[in-house]
């Protein structure tokens, strides 16, 4: 996975991508209500982290953060499949602005709907 890191650009790479993303976030009338903090940049800080230790990058997040827990950390939002489609929209946006290749996007989106499939807790939306 260190190699998808560098490969695709590294930092700045994951910073680009979650920037894109959250500018979307900020708008979406689904995913905006699910952030209780009006600043999403820590969010996007958080998520920038997690993303770059996932594909091989600095342990930032597990050293400030520790485990990632996602679906407890997530436990606290309904998350149905009307949050999961706005969630895999804004992140589709997102991952289409970096131009990456075409094996590289796609091994990413693989990861990013199943990380979406598995972060559902709901069938209601």
């Amino acid at each position: 996975m260190h190699d998808f890191f560098d490969r695709v650009g590294g930092a700045e790479v994951f910073h680009r991508l979650t920037t894109n993303f959250y500018n979307g976030v900020a708008t979406d009338p689904i995913l905006k209500p699910m952030y209780p903090e009006e600043d999403l940049e820590p969010a996007r800080v958080r998520l920038q982290m997690f993303l770059e230790q996932y594909w091989g990058g600095p342990t930032t997040y597990q050293e400030t953060r520790g485990h990632p827990r996602l679906r407890m950390r997530h436990g606290a939002f309904k998350i149905g499949p009307l949050a999961r489609e706005a969630w895999l929209a804004q992140m589709k946006e997102a991952v289409d602005s970096l131009g990456l290749a075409e094996l590289d996007r796609d091994e990413l989106w693989d990861y990013l709907e199943r990380a979406a499939q598995a972060m559902l807790n709901s069938f209601e939306d």
